[in-house]
């Protein structure tokens, strides 16, 4: 992947589907957007497209894979596979719920028998559990027969769940994973991200979250998988930054889930000490994110980098900034004191209460921090809280998941924020210098300053957190000193 931005999108939010994003992006994103991850654009039945029925169809209103690949011809193209899960409505799933253990496709689901020896779920087992949901587990009836099957689910709101967790053990699902990523290869899939793969290994008396070695094991599999297909794998996993670096020395790429909470913190309280411990010790092999479709990772992600007092703070000044939160369900999860944030649930510009140099400042800083940068569509556009889509909806995430129609995407490029936004992605998709060596330069509370060393080339950001204003400095191809104000 080169180390240039890319979009985060869903198939349909920027123009209405497919054919729509691929012309706004061609037509305004050209010289600001090089990849593009495409959130979950197959048939699905809830959880917008993250309880996905099948992998080798494009949901109808959105297009199809011919599509995908048009968009491919100049853009690196991600996308997801829920490792962890499928849909309920699958042909898998209805399959073995129709014809029960006769199904060719039983043991691609977790019976609770593969856990349990009686299949009953054991109280003091279930309590160590990083739960999701009140439990982690849900009750179908098999059709033909009569019989009551319980079945590991790690996700779903409903009871029973839409989200039917699949055995990674099982000879069939390692064969449906070879023949997806063969199928997304051919239909120029350059990454795949590896949605909810900290829950794919259940073992009793753990957290069955992030089980190590085994996860390691499975990872090593799916990587020769992909490997064959020439396709790059990134690991979604939201846990304690520790894990984030192991998956680091096991030579994958991993999300900077610890920097979205540190820049806002960094604004919010004009103090550059959170950022500049944090850069202190950092993988670089990383795609540093803001925002996403979910929320502002908070717990467990930065665990021991932050007290609660100081999060709790962070976290009421954006509830009074029209965000809402993601709770830690398990008691044993939450910190001692209680405090069990899970996600913050807003747009990035709105808990920067639509502050345009604050919101600059932000986007400067992940643009100067090494990784490759992805930026959600909604912030690319600057946009605020949809307060009426949760209210319409009940589903709290959709406060950052706003439908942009052309007309509304062809207002927010006016906006004076998106302009100076625009102008800082050319340059750190154009400006070589990123290629090279970081420098986090040392300077009081209240600046920050950074640097990319290659060559004669030279940048250097600074701000001041007083009135956040950004300035970047840089050495041209030829030479000459040069300066924006961004």
């Amino acid at each position: 992947m080169e180390n240039k931005i890319q979009l985060i999108t869903y198939p349909d939010s920027l123009g209405g589907d497919l054919k729509n994003l691929n012309k706004v992006i061609n037509k305004h994103f050209k010289d600001v957007i090089y990849g593009v991850h495409i959130l979950p654009p197959f048939p699905s039945s809830s959880d917008r497209g993250f309880a996905p029925l099948t992998y080798f169809k494009i949901y109808e209103d959105f297009g199809d894979f011919e599509d995908i690949k048009e968009i491919g011809e100049n853009h690196a193209i991600v996308l997801d596979i829920m490792i962890n899960h499928i849909s309920k409505e699958s042909e898998y799933f209805q399959d073995f719920l129709n014809k029960g253990e006769k199904s060719k496709y039983a043991d691609m689901f977790i019976t609770l028998d593969k856990i349990w020896e009686d299949g009953i779920p054991v109280k003091s087992d279930v309590d160590k559990i990083f739960l999701r949901r009140s439990k982690p587990y849900s009750e179908f009836i098999i059709k033909e027969t009569g019989e009551r099957k319980l079945l590991w689910t790690t996700f779903g709101k409903n009871d029973p769940s839409e989200q039917i967790d699949i055995d990674i053990n099982s000879p069939y699902t390692k064969e449906l994973i070879d023949k997806i990523f063969k199928f997304f290869s051919e239909n120029k899939v350059k990454m795949v991200r590896l949605d909810a793969v900290g829950y794919v290994i259940k073992k009793l008396g753990t957290s069955c979250f992030f089980v190590e070695p085994e996860i390691y094991d499975f990872l090593d599999d799916i990587k020769k998988t992909a490997n064959l297909y020439n396709i790059e794998l990134l690991p979604e996993i939201h846990s304690h930054y520790s894990i984030q670096y192991k998956l680091s020395e096991h030579g994958m790429y991993i999300y900077d889930f610890i920097l979205p909470y540190v820049v806002l913190s960094t604004l919010i309280k004009k103090d550059n000490t959170l950022l500049v411990n944090y850069l202190k010790d950092r993988p670089e092999k990383q795609f540093t994110t803001l925002d996403c479709h979910d929320g502002i990772p908070v717990k467990p992600d930065l665990d021991d980098l932050i007290d609660s007092k100081e999060a709790r703070d962070i976290v009421n000044i954006c509830l009074e900034r029209g965000a809402s939160l993601s709770l830690i369900v398990s008691d044993e999860h939450k910190d001692k004191d209680g405090f069990d944030v899970h996600q913050i649930r807003c747009s990035y510009y709105s808990a920067l209460s639509s502050n345009d140099d604050a919101y600059i400042a932000a986007r400067a800083i992940q643009f100067f921090v090494p990784g490759i940068p992805q930026v959600y569509y909604v912030g690319l556009l600057a946009g605020e809280n949809d307060e009426e889509a949760v209210k319409n909806t009940g589903e709290g995430r959709e406060i950052n998941r706003h439908n942009f129609t052309n007309e509304e995407i062809e207002e927010c490029l006016k906006k004076d924020v998106v302009k100076r936004l625009f102008k800082i992605m050319k340059f750190r998709n154009e400006y070589d210098g990123f290629n090279g060596k970081f420098n986090n330069l040392k300077c009081e509370n209240n600046k920050i300053s950074m640097e990319w060393v290659k060559d004669n080339l030279k940048c250097t950001l600074d701000i001041d957190l007083k009135d956040y204003s950004t300035i970047i400095n840089y050495i041209d191809e030829i030479g000459n000193n040069c300066s924006f104000k961004a």
